[in-house]
């Protein structure tokens, strides 16, 4: 028998959330309602108050109560629940959490599930749920139910609705994930144009005992990537397609923020880098190329995606980026380049082979690194690069500590 808590505003939902718990009960789970509502008094009696809530985040909550501002009140609690929900799952008080809100009610409850592990059961029933949801699942794996009508009151369908997402919440709780069978992890970017780079190598690194997670480098992947390794979950990085710095610097659609190669650092994770795909910015379609960038050599990928090559001045900024961030790791680092090619169509003949912009890109790296760098007369696509890419990551994980067990 699990323990799962139910986290909501009592005071104008608790009816709802009330209905949820008992759905949980009947298959035969226990309850832990927790209190985030800042208004009237709670509609049912919860297991953790909202003053144990704001408690668990160092906030004195009735000067806020008695200024009667939603906005800071709302606020208290985002800063509080996520407190209080890590400090129970860290003790192993609950094994799931479900919430059901409006506009304040899922701001709250997503901002403590997002600080959840990734695997932990984390349900949000919400009138937001049928938008554009990334800021609040970010990159945890939370799953977010339309709530069809308002989450105001019982009725047909709104008891439709509760009961299948207490059943969800039941169901991922009773689901047991067996990983006594784990390989060590080890987190790889790819994009199209490092596919063959990054398949070639997580089959040699697969053959020595480690199971290879690929991200994709469109934002959400390196930000999700980044969470990742930042969990510990990580014994090694092979980060080869870091193009999403091109559109964090330049101002494409894909950047993943400017922390974006920092979690190897927080977590002294052994990495190897390389300057995959920074001749490329992403943008939309064709016609939402900004009128700046039409001197420059664009490409399309698809209907949907259209990229510009990176200027000289661009590619110099980002080679220092990139040495810096690895500077930074205390783990065993490296940054390989391959110099013939950062990308499958900067390659000689292609339509981003701009070699005087390569130059000052690998300049930037080798001037600014106070890591090991390996330059290769080779394509990034190519065997050779994966081997050396290989070889190199397998020698810091074993400088490192981080080898699968005999």
């Amino acid at each position: 028998m699990a323990t799962i808590a139910v986290l909501g505003t009592l005071d104008t939902k608790g009816d709802e959330h009330a209905f949820v718990a008992d759905q949980i009960r009947l298959r035969g789970h226990e309850v832990l309602l927790i209190d985030v509502g800042t208004g009237s008094d709670p509609g049912v009696r919860p297991g953790v108050s909202r003053f144990e809530v704001a408690e668990a985040g160092g906030i004195d909550l009735q000067p806020i109560l008695d200024r009667r501002d939603r906005g800071e009140c709302v606020a208290a609690m985002t800063r509080a629940a996520p407190i209080l929900l890590a400090r129970l799952v860290e003790k192993g008080t609950i094994e799931g959490v479900i919430s059901l809100g409006g506009g304040g009610g899922t701001a709250i409850a997503t901002a403590a599930m997002r600080v959840l592990p990734i695997g932990f059961p984390k349900v949000m029933v919400s009138t937001l749920a049928s938008g554009n949801t990334a800021h609040y699942v970010g990159t945890r794996d939370i799953v977010m139910i339309p709530s069809i009508v308002d989450v105001s009151g019982l009725n047909s369908v709104s008891r439709t609705i509760f009961t299948r997402a207490a059943g969800a919440i039941s169901g991922m709780v009773d689901s047991k994930v067996d990983i006594s069978d784990a390989r060590p992890i080890i987190a790889a970017s790819m994009f199209g144009n490092t596919t063959d780079l990054v398949s070639m190598a997580r089959e040699q690194l697969e053959a020595a005992g480690y199971e290879v997670l690929v991200f994709h480098a469109t934002g959400t992947g390196g930000r999700t990537m980044e969470a990742l390794i930042e969990s510990g979950m990580v014994a090694g990085v092979l980060d080869v397609t870091t193009t999403e710095w091109a559109d964090e610097l330049v101002g494409g659609v894909l950047a993943a923020g400017s922390d974006r190669l920092d979690a190897m650092t927080r977590a002294a994770v052994p990495a190897v880098i390389a300057p995959g795909c920074l001749d490329m910015v992403n943008f939309g379609e064709r016609e939402t190329v900004p009128a700046e960038f039409e001197g420059r050599a664009i490409y399309q990928h698809n209907p949907q995606v259209t990229l510009v090559r990176t200027s000289a001045e661009e590619c110099d900024e980002l080679g220092r980026i990139l040495a810096r961030k690895a500077n930074a790791n205390g783990a065993p680092t490296a940054i390989l380049i391959p110099a013939r090619a950062i990308s499958l169509i900067s390659a000689p003949g292609e339509v981003f082979h701009d070699p005087a912009a390569d130059a000052e890109l690998f300049k930037a790296i080798r001037g600014e690194a106070e890591v090991e760098v390996q330059e290769l007369e080779v394509e990034i696509n190519s065997e050779e690069f994966a081997n050396a890419c290989v070889r190199k990551l397998l020698e810091l994980m074993e400088e490192g500590g981080s080898h699968p067990q005999a």
